[in-house]
């Protein structure tokens, strides 16, 4: 029952977030969204790990509301106004370089600073480079709760911010070129950080981090469609492939260690079917659905041709290389090796019940 409510109260911040048409509705369900992922990822409370990580999490993500919150305020100081289609209809108005906000004695381009503020803010809440450390350790709670907020909702409330700000980004190049070098960044780190990883949903946070960052300097190079429709296709991969390895995690007894699996294809092949689905889509595979929306993030990188545009074609490259190689260690490790695991957890380990194995046919029909 607290599971569910939880969960329900995380929804309802969710659909608040999205559905705000101005910025003191969207700000609420933004506060609402990280005290949510506090408390679900504190669901185990009894855990030393998991209670730090809620507090690592909740920490890190007042960061990015403080700059958030700092955009809102430089938005109703400029503009008087915090409705998105009255910003919008006046950004043009505003956007020459004689509107200055004065801060210690310097102006500063007004829309500029309310843009890299908003980014901080998403930044924050989208484990960019600097304040992505919270999402790996956020893994600690319950595997559900790893789907749902951390792989497909919370963190791309950053990139939907961005997104729907965008006429307010357009008028300020030097912010998208900001957000195009972190967003690039961002997804090189994570692929690398994920490459050493040897925890099962560890390795899915840092690939969620780089997915993350493929959307952020999509968004940065001015493809704000791009960059959502990535952000649908990774949500439904991505949950995908965090079910399947709870549902491993369960078969195996609650171990998470990728070191001590192994040789599972044989007695779990549902759900090594559902994991291979994911990796192929997350990797890029032709014909998936992810390889329709990174190639092309990738493509329009490419034809920007300016330095920022072929810094995250580079950048992103590289990561799709990382990415394929951790998620192939990922599938190997877990179900192809030589096994490693105790006798007792092979003698009980059993495939996916029939409750779990619906959503993950309904998401495995997503992700193709």
């Amino acid at each position: 029952p607290r599971f569910m409510c939880y969960l329900s109260i995380f929804t309802f911040f969710m659909l608040m977030l999205v559905t705000g048409d101005n910025f003191l509705r969207l700000f609420p369900g933004w506060e609402g969204v990280g005290l949510a992922s506090y408390l679900l990822i504190n669901f185990w409370f009894t855990r030393l790990q998991a209670n730090k990580a809620a507090i690592k999490a909740m920490l890190v993500n007042r960061v990015g509301d403080f700059g958030l919150a700092l955009g809102i305020i430089g938005c109703f100081v400029l503009f008087r106004t915090i409705d998105f289609y009255t910003l919008f209809a006046c950004a043009s108005a505003f956007s020459e370089p004689n509107h200055y906000l004065i801060f210690c004695n310097t102006g500063f381009h007004a829309i500029t600073v309310i843009c890299i503020l908003l980014f901080i803010g998403a930044v924050g809440k989208s484990a960019q480079i600097g304040l992505h450390t919270w999402l790996p350790d956020a893994m600690e709670g319950p595997t559900p709760v790893s789907a749902l907020i951390h792989a497909a909702t919370m963190v791309t409330a950053g990139v939907f911010l961005i997104a729907r700000c965008s006429p307010l980004f357009e008028y300020s190049p030097n912010a998208l070129i900001v957000i195009t070098f972190v967003g690039a960044m961002t997804s090189f780190l994570a692929a690398t950080t994920g490459i050493l990883q040897n925890d099962l949903k560890r390795v899915i946070a840092y690939s969620t981090c780089s997915q993350l960052g493929y959307m952020i300097f999509a968004c940065g190079i001015s493809n704000y469609s791009v960059s959502v429709f990535h952000l649908m296709n990774h949500a439904f991969f991505k949950a995908l492939l965090f079910l399947s390895a709870g549902s491993v995690i369960h078969a195996m007894s609650d171990e998470q260690d990728m070191r001590r699996m192994g040789g599972l294809a044989s007695s779990l092949p549902f759900t090594y079917a559902m994991m291979l689905i994911g990796s192929l889509s997350l990797i890029g595979f032709p014909f998936l659905t992810g390889f329709y929306s990174k190639d092309v993030i990738l493509e329009l990188a490419y034809t920007k041709y300016t330095i920022s545009g072929n810094f995250a074609f580079w950048l992103g490259s590289v990561s799709v290389f990382f990415t394929s190689y951790y998620s192939f260690r990922l599938l190997f490790l877990t179900f192809l090796a030589s096994t490693n695991s105790f006798k007792r957890d092979i003698l009980r380990c059993h495939d996916a019940p029939i409750l779990m194995a619906i959503p993950l046919i309904l998401l495995a029909f997503g992700s193709i």
